[in-house]
């Protein structure tokens, strides 16, 4: 019989290091989630690209988030989630493989994003438009999607209406993205640090998750809304959650064990085996020669450069590729 996950109580220790997924519970509150620490993996995925500040810190919030995400499936599939909208940084894209694979790309407009504020805010940045979620359990099974509007809220905002209006389930979400200057070698060097946690609340009774309404709008003036009681336990588990600040998220000294320990020992909290995440990107010659292959005669001509050759760039890992024309036949 295969081991089942292992499982122990935390105490405030420094616990693992970066590019890690540790999921957790707190059984005396009903709450269960995962916290996620970056280093080098969001390193090399910003520092590839070269992107400006605000959208380096905007994808880094994306990969965190889909960190948190894609590392619960339970099968070798793909999570990916991707943004289409009119702002300035008008598409996003984190790529998932389970269990352990992740790597992404944003698509900005230069000119609107260094005339946005340079606070960079997510919300100003993405514009309007919408979220999506994909889930490929592969070539034999359907596809899950699921879409949320983003009409002015950042990506932490976007996931907790995702999970009200999809999932039904009560969730908070928080994401931390900074860059910091180190000195190694004598070299002085900027290097991003991304965290994250997600906690949701799953007691047995199912009508504990009970949440709030959304508002109908169309109720006569005057009328009287009535109060919304939620459960004390996930009212104290949101309000630790609160109290997060940013740089315990992306602190080296502040491992996810010990956040989780300042957040719950009260409580009693759980963790399990967690997942390690690494940066891999997976495009190859193979894979894009049979992409270039399905094209038309005419429309491979068309692709040819002045080098007679047909050129790909991979926009995850910026690798080139180039193809001469008797192997696209």
């Amino acid at each position: 019989m295969a081991e089942g996950p292992r499982t122990r109580f935390v105490s405030d220790v420094p616990g693992e290091g970066d590019d890690a997924v540790l999921p957790f519970q707190v059984d005396a509150l009903d709450a269960r989630g995962r916290a996620v620490r970056l280093g080098p993996v969001v390193d090399a995925i910003l520092h590839r690209h070269a992107y400006p500040v605000q959208v380096s810190r905007l994808l880094g919030e994306a990969v965190t988030l889909t960190a948190l995400l894609g590392s619960s499936l339970k099968f070798e599939g793909r999570f990916q989630l991707q943004t289409r909208t009119n702002g300035p940084v008008d598409m996003l894209v984190v790529d998932f493989a389970a269990p352990s694979q992740i790597r992404a790309y944003a698509r900005f407009d230069a000119e609107k994003v260094a005339a946005a504020p340079q606070s960079g805010d997510p919300a100003v940045l993405l514009g309007t438009g919408h979220l999506g979620f994909t889930i490929d359990q592969g070539a034999h099974m359907q596809r899950y999607q699921g879409l949320v509007p983003l009409d002015g809220q950042g990506l932490e905002e976007a996931a907790h209406q995702y999970f009200l209006r999809s999932e039904q389930i009560p969730t908070r979400v928080r994401l931390a993205v900074a860059e910091e200057v180190v000195v190694e070698a004598g070299v002085s060097r900027s290097r991003w640090r991304a965290g994250g946690l997600m906690v949701q609340f799953l007691p047995q009774n199912s009508e504990r998750q009970r949440q709030a309404e959304f508002d109908p709008g169309d109720a006569p003036e005057g009328t009287e809304k009535q109060a919304f009681a939620e459960d004390e336990a996930w009212v104290e588990v949101r309000a630790l959650v609160e109290t997060i600040e940013d740089h315990e998220l992306i602190d080296p000294a502040v491992s996810s064990e010990r956040l989780l320990y300042r957040l719950f020992h009260e409580r009693g909290v759980r963790v399990f085996d967690p997942t390690e995440l690494i940066e891999k990107c997976r495009c190859s010659s193979e894979r894009i020669l049979e992409m270039l292959q399905r094209f038309s005669d005419e429309e491979k001509q068309a692709m040819l450069g002045d080098d007679g050759q047909v050129g790909v760039t991979c926009e995850f890992c910026s690798t080139r590729y180039h193809f001469p024309p008797d192997e696209l036949k």
